[in-house]
């Protein structure tokens, strides 16, 4: 359970446990307020979908031809 303490200005303060810390209030749901209780989940799909673009974009580097004497080897 993560618990909104306080709000000072643009950062929330939250409390999950016996530890605390900000975040920008934008990076909040809309219209979260103090007290409010937050729940954070795993989205497994987002999770595979990010995983794959990850290892397109390695594979893709990888394939790419050296560009001169100061290219790296992937």
């Amino acid at each position: 359970m993560i618990v909104v303490d306080r709000i000072e200005g643009d950062r929330a303060v939250l409390v999950a446990g016996d530890e605390s810390f900000s975040l920008p209030v934008a990076l909040l749901p809309a219209g979260t307020r103090e007290g409010d209780v937050l729940a954070l989940v795993r989205d497994d799909a987002a999770t595979v979908g990010r995983r794959e673009d990850a290892a397109a974009r390695l594979e893709r580097l990888r394939k790419r031809t050296p560009q001169g004497p100061d290219s790296i080897d992937l």
